[in-house]
This record gives structure tokens, C-alpha cells and sequence, in this order.
């Protein structure tokens, strides 16, 4: 790209391009980092930088980037139907197979699907649903939810109140009176991290405690992710998503999973509910559904849950609910494509076997001064920087170390995501081999050097 042209696109990008989830006036200053082309696990940008993506886009491009026969699949589809309504009982070849295939290899308990464009309006949609169904089986009272500290369930109008992110409540009026939380099951914050049981037995009783208190009769759903994401990859105790699908059976609740980020081979299995057997009520999925190359998420239900809705509500009454998008025959055949990738195009395999180097990489980093933390499942991890390490005290947030970090990875050739408070969070596609993660680990000890170089922030550091 000509500088020139490229100026002009900064321009035109600072004047009129909402980011998501920025500082509007910073970014004003700022102007964008404009990335041109990709290729397998790198990207490159508009001044010729190539740079390995640690990240997967933004934890989606599973399949890496450049997958031709994605792109052909989109292209033959656009060819021969580019779009068709779900609506008056139209359906299109691709979105009959892809609900079928998501529920041959999504947990047994789910058995219906509703397409979506992305995360956000999967949650949303399942909202809708739960809400459906307790009034259709004439549980009205039932309108409470309930979802965990640091949890990430999207930026819908009612999803960003699951979340519990303080940025995505400033200035929004979230949360909703029937949005509440229970404390993250983060064992590096615990005062003992390393009593697994204990973790566990304290966010059953936790979510226990906050049902009592609403009274089970008044509470729809428990909303959780297996390892949650963008509140800084934490990986609770084996076990734990099992005790809370199980107390939510007990309390009469419904439980959801939220593998928009952790479905499709990104902590191992093809959905992390599998790691525990874990069969809930509702599943949204999104992200490596169509490893990113066009927008598509889903909601897989239970029959219970679908026959309660479909039985509850008048004979030919339509359940109101639907987008213009919903079962997009394009994104549908990407879908099928990338499953076909993960399953018989061998990533999936390919991403649990270097699943082990990824999960060594991080732990080796445990040496570096800033270091306080490694934590990973499959190919999710983090790093979780303190300023002393025994103490586990977080830096300043004055001193801007998570754009400081951000600016160090990218000058070293490396993307990864620098969370606010000072967590590293790694997504690598499931095509790295061994040889990408040497890079990524060599590129983020250069990058931790560098940050730990500057004065301010060995001042703040002490061991």
C-alpha cells in the first residue's frame, strides 16, 4: 500500500469508523493500524510488518488465515444462492446440514439450532428463549439470572449486563435489576489457588447463596464460559464446570455454556463441555464456527427447553424471534467447510498435539521478572503480569502498562492481547506448528524485556 493512500484511509478511518470497544477521542489521535493480508498464523500490515498472530483475529481464526478452500466454498455458494430467508419456512441445503452437523458433535443434550450472526446476538437469542420458555410452561416468576465476576457474554443490549466487565456497564445503565454474580473461580487470586476442591465447593455455594437469596422460583439461567475469556483466560479447577451443571439441575435453573470462545478445538476437544462430560440446557457458539472468515454464531437447545417453548404457545402462533441473516447459506457453507478442516483436514488433532509446547512456552516464562502467573487450557492461555510476585500485586494502573505492553509485542513482530489489568491473553490458531510457537515465545520474552527496560515500570517492580 502507497503511503499516501494509506494516510488517506487513516484519515477517512479517524473521521468515520466506530472501533469496537475504544477510547473514541484516543483513537481520534491514534488512527488505526491498517493489516493488509494473511497467510497461515501471520498477518501484515500496511507498512510491510509481518507479524505472527497469537491471538486468532480475536480468538476466531482458528483455521489460520488464507484457507482457499474456505474461500471457495463462500465463492460457490455466492454463486449459486447467496442468500435465503429462514423466514416462511424457506431453508437453504448448507443450513440443513450445518444444524445437523452441530448437533452430531455438540454435547448429546442439545438437539435444535438457531443461527445467529455472531456471540453477542447468541446470547441474546438464548435470552429470548429462556424468557419463552418459562412463561410458555407457566413459570412467569422466573426472570433472574445469574452469571460469574469477570465473566464475557457479548455487547448486546441485555448480554453486556451477563457480562460483568466495568467497561461494558459504564454509561449503559447495566446491570439490570435481574442481572447479579458470583465470585470467579480465579485460583491464582485465591488465598489458597492451590486447593482445587475448595474452589469448586465455594462457587456452588456461591451460586447456591445468590439462588436462596432470589428465591429458585424467581431464577431463569446461570450463564457461564468453561474458561473465561476477556476477563483474562481464567481456567478454573477440572471439575467445576460439572458441580455447577449439577447444582443448577438441583436449583431447578437453567445452565448455559458460552463456548463462543472455547468451541471448535480452542481448549482441545471440539467444545469444552467435553473435558467433564458437561450436557447443559443451552450452548452459544460463534467464533470458530466460521474461524472467522464471515459472521455466524448459533444457539443449540435442549428438547425440553425447545418442546416447552413450541408446545406452550398457541397452535400456529409464530414464536417471535428471527433475524434477516439467520441461516445465511454463505456462512453455513464456510461453517461446513471449517468443520470439514478441523475434523478430516486434521487441525483439530494438530492443535491438541502442540497444545503441550503452547502450555510449556508459557510456563517457561514464569522466570521473567514480570511474571506472575501461566495458565492454559488446550490453545487458551495467559500470562498475568504483577509488580511482585509474592505479594501477586497488580502494577498501577497510572503507569499504562497494558498499551505499553500491547506496543512492545507488536514492535517484536508479535500479536497477543494486553487486558487492562496487565493479563497476557494467547488464542494461537490450531495450525501453529512447533517452529510458531519458538517464534511467539522468543518474540514475547524480547517483548518483556523491553517493557521491564523502561524506567517506570522497574521502578514499580519488586520481587
Amino acid at each position: 500500500m502507497h503511503s499516501d493512500s494509506h494516510e488517506a484511509l487513516a484519515a477517512l478511518d479517524r473521521a468515520h469508523l466506530i472501533h469496537p470497544v475504544s477510547a473514541w477521542r484516543t483513537h481520534e489521535q491514534r488512527g488505526p493500524t491498517i493489516l493488509t493480508s494473511g497467510k497461515g498464523a501471520y498477518v501484515r500490515d500496511a507498512d510491510g510488518n509481518e507479524l505472527l498472530d497469537a491471538f486468532a483475529g480475536l480468538w476466531c481464526v482458528n483455521v489460520g488465515y488464507g484457507q482457499e478452500s474456505v474461500v471457495e466454498a463462500a465463492a460457490r455458494q455466492m454463486r449459486e444462492l447467496p442468500y435465503a430467508t429462514g423466514y416462511f419456512h424457506f431453508s437453504s441445503e448448507p443450513a440443513i446440514e450445518l444444524a445437523s452437523k452441530l448437533v452430531e458433535i455438540s454435547p448429546a443434550s442439545l438437539r435444535h439450532v438457531y443461527f445467529t450472526l455472531g456471540g453477542s446476538d447468541a446470547v441474546d437469542s438464548a435470552v429470548r428463549y429462556i424468557t419463552a420458555y418459562f412463561n410458555a410452561t407457566g413459570r412467569s416468576t422466573k426472570k433472574h439470572f445469574i452469571s460469574l465476576e469477570r465473566g464475557y457474554h457479548g455487547s448486546s443490549s441485555f448480554g453486556a449486563g451477563l457480562t460483568a466487565l466495568p467497561a461494558f456497564h459504564y454509561g449503559f445503565d447495566l446491570p439490570r435489576a435481574n442481572q447479579h454474580y458470583i465470585p470467579s473461580p480465579y485460583p491464582y487470586r485465591q488465598p489458597d489457588g492451590t486447593d482445587e476442591p475448595a474452589i469448586i465447593a465455594a462457587s456452588v455455594a456461591a451460586l447456591r447463596r445468590k439462588a436462596e437469596e432470589l428465591g429458585p422460583e424467581n431464577v431463569a439461567a446461570f450463564f457461564c464460559e468453561p474458561v473465561q475469556g476477556s476477563g483474562g483466560v481464567i481456567v478454573p479447577p477440572r471439575g467445576w464446570l460439572k458441580a455447577m451443571r449439577d447444582a443448577c439441575r438441583e436449583l431447578d435453573i437453567l445452565f448455559v455454556a458460552d463456548e463462543v470462545i472455547t468451541g471448535f478445538g480452542r481448549t482441545g476437544p471440539m467444545f469444552a463441555c467435553e473435558h467433564e462430560d458437561v450436557q447443559p440446557d443451552l450452548m452459544t457458539v460463534a467464533k470458530g464456527l466460521t474461524a472467522g472468515y464471515v459472521p455466524m454464531g448459533a444457539v443449540l437447545m435442549s428438547d425440553a427447553v425447545y418442546n416447552g417453548i413450541a408446545d406452550g404457545t398457541p397452535a400456529g402462533q409464530s414464536i417471535g424471534h428471527g433475524m434477516t441473516y439467520s441461516a445465511h447459506p454463505v456462512s453455513a457453507a464456510v461453517a461446513l467447510e471449517v468443520l470439514r478442516l478441523y475434523q478430516e483436514g486434521g487441525l483439530l488433532a494438530n492443535g491438541q498435539r502442540v497444545a503441550l509446547p503452547f502450555a510449556e512456552g508459557l510456563k517457561q516464562m514464569l522466570d521473567h521478572p514480570l511474571v506472575g502467573d501461566a495458565r492454559s487450557l488446550g490453545l487458551l492461555g495467559a500470562l498475568e503480569l504483577v509488580s511482585n510476585k509474592s505479594t501477586k500485586q497488580r502494577f498501577d494502573p497510572a503507569l499504562g502498562l497494558s498499551d505499553k505492553l500491547f506496543a512492545a509485542g507488536y514492535r517484536n513482530g508479535l500479536i497477543y492481547r494486553a487486558f487492562g489489568d496487565n493479563i497476557l491473553g494467547f488464542a494461537p490458531a490450531l495450525c501453529y506448528s512447533e517452529a510458531d510457537f519458538e517464534t511467539l515465545f522468543r518474540r514475547l520474552r524480547s517483548a518483556l524485556d523491553e517493557v521491564l527496560a523502561d524506567p517506570a515500570v522497574r521502578a514499580a517492580t519488586s520481587d
